[in-house]
C-alpha cells in the first residue's frame, strides 16, 4: 500500500475541494436564491451525486491514510494497523458493478465514433409539444414549435444512448432508427455520443471511493463542457443567458452541423483517455492485491 501522511492527504483533499468549488459554489448560491440554470444545474440534478459528495476527496483503493479518523466511518473504509483505507472486502462486494461497467466501457471504446447525430436528441425531446410542456419552459424555442418540428422531421434520428432516447416524446420515439434499452447499453453506446461521454462522470462516481478523486473530477470537468455544447445545439433560445455564453450552434444548417461534428470529435478525443483510465481501474479492482486486514 502507498501511504499518505496526514499533511499530504489533507493538501490533496484541499486542492480537490478548491477545484470542485469553482463549479459547486455558484450552483449552491443559485439553489439558495431559487434561481434555475438550464445548463449548469444538469450535472447536479440529473446525476445522483450530491455536491458534498463530489467535493470529498478519496485516494482510491491501495492507499493508506495516516491519522485519518474522519474517514474511518465512510463507506468502504476501515481502520487498519497503520491508518485508514478502502478495504479489499468492500472492493470484492462491488464485483458485479465493476464487471458491468467494464463490459460497457470496453464495448464503447471498441467502436468507431459516430459524429452524424447533430444533437437531434434534444430536438426529439420537444417534438410536437406545446411551449408549456417542454422541459425548460422558461426559455423559448429558437424556431418556435412548428419550426422545431420541421427540423426533427427533416433529419434522420439515430440516437444510440438510452438515457437520451427515453426522454423522446411519444411522437418522436418511433422516428429513431435505433431502439436502445436500459439492459443493452453495451450493444449501442459509441464514443462519439455526447451523453456516453458525459456518463463517464457517472461511472467514475459510482466507483467512489475505490478510484481516486482526480479521475472523478476530470470526468466531471469533461461532462461540464459537453453539457454546454449539448444545450448550445438544443432548440432552446439561450442567447440572453450568462451574457451570451450560450450562443446557438445552429445544427439545422450545414455550417452548424460542421461546427457540432467538429466539437463532438474533440470531445471524443478528450474522453478516450478517461474511458481507458476507468477501464484500467476496473481491471485493477477486479484483481486486487492483498491488503492488510482491518485492525
Amino acid at each position: 500500500m502507498e501511504v499518505f501522511s496526514r499533511e499530504d492527504w489533507q493538501a490533496r483533499a484541499a486542492s480537490h475541494a478548491a477545484r470542485i468549488d469553482a463549479y459547486v459554489a455558484p450552483h449552491l448560491a443559485r439553489r439558495e436564491a431559487r434561481v434555475k440554470h438550464p445548463v449548469h444545474d444538469f450535472l447536479f440534478t440529473y446525476y445522483a451525486q450530491r455536491p458534498a459528495q463530489l467535493r470529498r476527496w478519496h485516494p482510491g483503493f491501495g492507499v493508506l491514510l495516516e491519522d485519518a479518523a474522519e474517514y474511518a466511518s465512510l463507506k468502504g473504509y476501515a481502520r487498519l494497523e497503520r491508518g485508514v483505507a478502502v478495504t479489499e472486502a468492500y472492493v470484492a462486494s462491488q464485483r458485479v458493478l465493476l464487471e458491468t461497467l467494464l463490459r460497457l466501457l470496453r464495448a464503447t471504446a471498441g467502436r468507431s465514433a459516430h459524429l452524424g447525430c447533430f444533437g437531434m436528441h434534444e430536438w426529439a425531446m420537444v417534438y410536437r409539444l406545446t411551449p408549456e410542456q417542454v422541459r425548460h419552459a422558461d426559455w423559448p424555442l429558437r424556431l418556435g414549435p412548428e419550426g422545431t418540428d420541421r427540423v426533427v422531421e427533416s433529419h434522420r434520428i439515430a440516437c444510440s444512448h438510452f438515457d437520451a432516447y427515453r426522454f423522446f416524446t411519444p411522437a418522436a420515439a418511433p422516428l429513431n432508427a435505433l431502439t436502445p434499452r436500459s439492459d443493452d447499453r453495451p450493444d449501442f453506446e459509441q464514443p462519439g455520443c455526447l451523453h456516453a461521454n458525459m456518463d463517464l462522470y457517472k461511472h467514475a462516481f459510482r466507483l467512489t471511493p475505490m478510484v481516486p478523486s482526480d479521475l472523478v473530477a476530470d470526468c466531471f470537468a469533461l461532462a461540464w463542457d459537453i453539457r454546454t455544447l449539448d444545450m448550445r445545439a438544443a432548440p432552446y433560445d439561450l442567447g440572453d443567458l450568462d451574457d451570451g455564453a450560450f450562443s446557438p450552434v445552429r445544427v439545422e444548417t450545414p455550417e452548424g452541423k460542421r461546427e457540432y461534428a467538429e466539437a463532438q470529435r474533440r470531445f471524443a478525443e478528450r474522453a478516450a483517455p478517461l474511458r481507458q483510465r476507468l477501464i484500467a481501474e476496473c481491471e485493477r479492482l477486479l484483481a486486487p492485491a492483498r491488503s492488510p486486514r482491518p485492525a
